[in-house]
């Protein structure tokens, strides 16, 4: 009866600490797929507020009166030219 009490208790502490391995790994796993994806996130905020940057850059009315200027050939219409349609 004793060795058979041995034997169980001998069982449980072999698979409690299986588990434990199993348990201890699983968080290893875990933790290694936070540390990907907050490396990732970083990433993308540094890539959002360089877009957000260069966004306020074009959105700048100057840069965009030259670049109407310059590549397209735009000038700003004479008075005589301008015609008001009314709804």
């Amino acid at each position: 009866m004793m060795r058979l009490l041995l034997l169980v208790l001998l069982l449980a502490c072999i698979a409690t600490a299986v588990m434990r391995v199993e348990a201890r790994h699983r968080h290893r796993q875990v933790f290694s797929e936070i540390v990907k994806a907050e490396n990732v996130r970083d990433r993308l905020e540094l890539e959002f507020k360089q877009l957000q940057l260069e966004q306020a850059t074009y959105a700048e009315s100057t840069l965009i009166d030259k670049a109407a200027r310059e590549r397209l050939g735009m000038v700003a219409p004479e008075a005589h030219e301008i015609v008001l349609v009314r709804p």
